[in-house]
């Protein structure tokens, strides 16, 4: 536990800690831990520990040590320890690994989002605002602002479906965040661990004689093991480092151990948190606004609607806005849109958004949600959600990327016309990029 406050008594234990803070650093990173079992386990086994070592004048079979553990709920040799931490330890790591997978999430979405297939009307839109002009001798002349704003909803009227199931994942994404910065903080939870685990101990030293007595009463009187008690010194071992301490004297782990690194990582997390917040905020809306930001005037478009490219001269463009999303495009005037095939993938996105949503939703209230362990076999690819075939009922990724081979080369210049102008706006790749680069660096962490 730490080398300076207990000296060999946890050299010769360190393992039981180890598994802790290595078994917490595995719940963090996706893995398929319960928590509270693990945190269950972790007690039980302190139990049997420092039950010998009380007791070191006895022999114990393991048959008797497990009889030892099935008396941790009942007896409540640490106090109220165990069950204050469970309930900080859970919550708060319940809501940093939820967190840290929503940023996965909505990064995987946005890059399968990238990959949907331009329909052929919408390239054909798209050839004849961007280069028709040419053809009329007008090489300089911008799109009107309305007439680009409808050739966009029209393009991108899919991804606009998703801006709904979108938004409640932001602010599940933010409520989340709060908690982070709240009564959820994880370092503050990780900061005292080994301080309360040192209270654990210390009450267990104290209540050592009400313990072994109740416990021999259920489980039985053990043999001696022809070892005296003084003969080991465990009495005064207990009395010299088992003591009460101050603030001050705060115990020290052994360099390099997960518990200090688990305090790294979250630091490097929480730094970057305030920074994820805005980058979420600037991110509602996304998708619905993205034909506002393409075509924004001045940029893409031409400010003056009397100097503009109309589709068909320099002039005013008539025809009305439609608004966003599919069942709008029924009577878009410049793309061709069949709203009863909506894009399967896109609809894939949604689904995925919605649980993901529900997970954070979870979170926020404190209630663990099951994760397939990210290293198992068999988990999805490229899913970033550490599932494995086991759940892909309710978590599926799958990529439509439209093949290049035969097609049409004014295919090509209007699709890479298209990225050009959807370079003006704000990359939603770029802002996904920026929210996980804390994740990156925590991940790095740990290596």
């Amino acid at each position: 536990m730490f080398t300076r406050t207990y000296g060999k008594l946890y050299m010769q234990n360190a393992e039981v800690f180890q598994d802790l803070f290595t078994e917490l650093k595995r719940y963090y990173t996706g893995g398929n831990v319960n928590l509270e079992e693990m945190l269950n386990d972790f007690w039980s086994r302190l139990l049997e520990r420092m039950f010998q070592l009380l007791n070191s004048q006895y022999h114990f079979t393991d048959d008797y040590l497990e009889c030892v553990s099935k008396y941790t709920d009942q007896l409540k040799p640490f106090g109220d320890v165990p069950r204050k931490l469970k309930a900080q330890v859970t919550r708060a790591f319940i809501a940093a690994r939820t967190f840290v997978q929503g940023l996965m999430v909505g990064r995987e979405v946005a890059n399968r989002v990238a990959k949907v297939n331009v329909i052929p009307a919408c390239v054909r839109a798209l050839t004849k605002m961007l280069y028709c002009p040419y053809c009329r001798s007008m090489p300089g002349l911008k799109p009107c602002h309305n007439y680009c704003h409808n050739v966009m909803r029209g393009c991108l009227a899919n991804q606009a479906d998703l801006d709904a199931e979108w938004n409640l994942f932001i602010d599940a994404m933010l409520l989340v965040a709060e908690r982070l910065e709240g009564p959820f903080n994880i370092e503050a939870v990780v900061e005292p661990v080994d301080i309360k685990i040192s209270e654990a101990i210390t009450t267990m030293k104290d209540n050592s004689m009400q313990v072994s007595a109740k416990v021999f009463q259920g489980c039985g009187q053990p043999k001696a093991s022809g070892i005296g008690r003084s003969a080991r010194g465990i009495s005064d071992v207990f009395s010299a480092r088992f003591r009460p301490y101050t603030p001050e004297e705060r115990p020290t782990t052994a360099a390099g151990t997960s518990l200090d690194r688990l305090r790294v990582v979250w630091r490097t997390m929480q730094h970057s948190l305030i920074d994820i917040k805005e980058k979420l905020k600037e991110s509602k809306r996304f998708w619905s606004n993205l034909p506002d930001d393409i075509c924004a005037k001045g940029k893409f478009t031409e400010s003056d609607e009397d100097q503009c490219w109309n589709s068909h001269t320099k002039g005013r463009y008539f025809p009305e806005v439609v608004k966003e999303g599919l069942t709008n495009q029924v009577n878009n005037p410049e793309v061709e849109v069949d709203i009863t095939r909506p894009d399967t993938l896109i609809r894939q996105q949604i689904m995925a958004l919605r649980v993901m949503t529900n997970k954070l939703k979870n979170a926020y209230n404190g209630n663990d949600i099951y994760f397939q362990d990210s290293s198992d076999e068999g988990s999805t690819s490229g899913s970033g959600s550490g599932c494995s075939s086991g759940c892909t009922t309710e978590y599926v990724f799958v990529g439509t990327e439209a093949s290049v081979i035969g097609a049409d080369r004014s295919d090509e210049r209007a699709a890479a016309a298209a990225g050009k102008s959807c370079s003006v706006g704000p990359s939603l790749l770029l802002l996904m990029a920026t929210l996980t680069l804390s994740l990156r660096a925590m991940q790095t962490q740990w290596r």
